[in-house]
């Protein structure tokens, strides 16, 4: 590439990598969209050293269990393919590539090609021809190589696509579209390699999340939400049932290894094997979720379930249900039901432990660290039970004052139960605890925190919960696990600068004799004082990083 005029251009500079941004487009850096990245990185970098020690784990297998001399030592040399290497090329040792599906301005890749060790070569593709020529003009500028970060021109679907049949797959395939990634999973299921990371994003949380129109998320996601309670992790849940619905027809399957609901969209970092026997699991991991549409009690119900018999086979059986009445036995109200969702665990401990020890052990690689330490601490203490209460809920459904959360922790673990909160509210209490307990809990609060009966109507739902006595004896005692580790730091974002949610579309300016901006028709002109307007409208990013 020619000597770059950098009077043209503005500089933006994250992490390891500088991106020039024309002067002349109307091209949107999105500061919030740094800790993606920084996610990312650390969550592939994780992933890169799991890999790495399952190859030193088999190859270490092999070599004890040689029968002769000559075999050892021929076995020898494997066993040293797995240790970490600062190589970039295969003939060296461990190394894998990425595959970034729409990769626009291409920051994300060659942060990507300047943070990750060991990676091969990052594909960068996108549609447009002016993205593609940012995505070389950047990787120039940057000083990498351009077989080191490939810019290709192409539809996503047709890059992933072209390796089904072939063993060149990606080891690691990123969505992060502008949107829903659900026209890109199908392609990406297939592309990404055996044992491989899919990381994917979703920025249409208002339709995951039931604000906007439920049908349009059946159509998307092949899942109905539900905007009570736990919408966010609903959204984690359809997204993640989408990805092993769509892996199922491959004889493929999932395993998460994180999933994050962040600021206005979610991020989802998944496994994906090929085993038709795993597949035949998936129907006890994916089920229906039914919220009382009054106290917003939930219950699950999976599709399948797994009998094990005598010899220690499995017997697969469609589920037996429905796990409620009618109506609910706590209010009296109806139910309504979301999914089908994912039910199982969002989130593999041995993965979120090995990326936080990389993330305390490499805070200055990150601008970021001090929240991605605060998430990841959040949701290595999630339960793995589907779904949460909130203490706004629980005390708005009985008008009462708002119980204390370490009063409420300490009555959980006192009964016997789990109890934990959720990367996805703040104010989320997830627990093992049966809806009865959680009621109870509640009823024995009431009891010295009375509530005016008078103010409340007769088809409230709280007059038929407080109508009862509670069925245990409630303790309140401080417990010493109420406190969570996680407390003791940043946990939630705080609002870095005013309007910072997600950004318009990014247009690439023409101007006419008029020197009237020219936009593409389905896109009305705004004015400057509608702004704040159209980016609190706009579910998604600017496609542009």
């Amino acid at each position: 590439m020619t000597d770059i005029d950098i009077s043209l251009y503005n500089t933006v500079t994250e992490g390891k990598a500088t991106i020039l941004f024309p002067k002349t487009n109307e091209v949107f850096y999105n500061p919030v969209q740094e800790f993606n990245r920084d996610m990312s990185i650390a969550a592939i970098r994780t992933w890169s050293e799991m890999v790495m020690q399952e190859k030193r784990d088999r190859a270490e297998k092999r070599l004890a269990n040689a029968k002769t001399e000559d075999d050892r030592l021929r076995l020898a040399q494997v066993s040293e393919y797995g240790v970490f290497l600062d190589s970039r090329k295969v003939d060296e040792g461990f190394s894998f590539n990425i595959l970034e599906a729409l990769a626009a301005t291409g920051l994300r890749s060659i942060r990507y090609a300047k943070e990750i060790p060991n990676l091969r070569q990052v594909v960068a593709n996108d549609l447009l021809e002016e993205a593609v020529e940012s995505i070389r003009r950047n990787t120039a500028y940057n000083g990498l190589d351009q077989d080191l970060v490939r810019a290709n021109k192409g539809d996503a679907m047709r890059v992933m696509y072209d390796t089904v049949g072939t063993k060149q797959k990606y080891d690691v395939v990123d969505l992060d579209p502008y949107g829903s990634a659900a026209p890109f999973v199908d392609g990406a299921i297939q592309a990404v390699s055996e044992g491989g990371l899919l990381c994917v994003t979703c920025t249409d949380l208002g339709i995951l999340t039931g604000s906007g129109y439920p049908e349009t998320c059946f159509g998307k996601y092949n899942g109905m939400p539900l905007k009570g309670t736990f919408p966010h992790e609903m959204a984690l849940r359809l997204v993640l049932q989408m990805l092993q619905t769509s892996a199922g027809r491959y004889r493929r399957y999932i395993v998460p290894m994180m999933s994050c609901s962040i600021d206005f969209y979610i991020r989802v970092f998944v496994r994906v094997y090929t085993s038709p026997s795993e597949v035949k699991k998936a129907a006890s991991k994916i089920g229906v979720i039914y919220e009382c549409s009054g106290c917003h009690a939930f219950a699950t119900q999976p599709l399948g379930k797994i009998n094990i018999r005598d010899n220690g086979s499995e017997r697969h059986t469609p589920g037996s249900g429905p796990p409620v009445n009618n109506t609910c036995e706590h209010c009296g109200s109806l139910h309504n039901i979301g999914g089908p969702a994912w039910v199982a665990g969002l989130h593999n401990q041995t993965f979120l432990d090995k990326m936080l020890q990389h993330i305390h052990a490499n805070e200055e690689n990150y601008g970021t660290s001090t929240r991605m330490k605060g998430m990841v601490s959040v949701i290595q203490e999630e339960l793995d039970d589907p779904c949460y209460w909130t203490l706004q809920r629980l005390c708005g459904t009985l008008h009462c004052t708002s119980i204390p959360m370490l009063d409420l922790y300490s009555a959980i673990l006192n009964a016997g139960y789990k109890v934990s909160g959720s990367h996805c509210s703040p104010k989320a209490i997830k627990t093992n605890a049966p809806s009865l307990v959680v009621w109870d809990i509640l009823r024995a609060y009431v009891k010295t925190h009375p509530v005016v009966m008078a103010n409340i109507s007769k088809d409230d739902p709280a007059r038929n919960i407080l109508a009862k006595e509670p069925s245990i004896t409630v303790d309140f005692t401080r417990h010493p696990d109420a406190v969570a580790e996680s407390r003791k730091g940043v946990r939630y974002q705080l609002n870095p600068t005013p309007n910072w949610g997600p950004k318009a579309r990014a247009v690439k300016k023409q101007k006419t004799e008029q020197d009237h901006t020219i936009l593409p028709p389905d896109r009305p002109v705004y004015h400057d004082k509608d702004k704040v307007n159209v980016q609190k409208k706009e579910m998604g990013r600017t496609v542009s990083i």
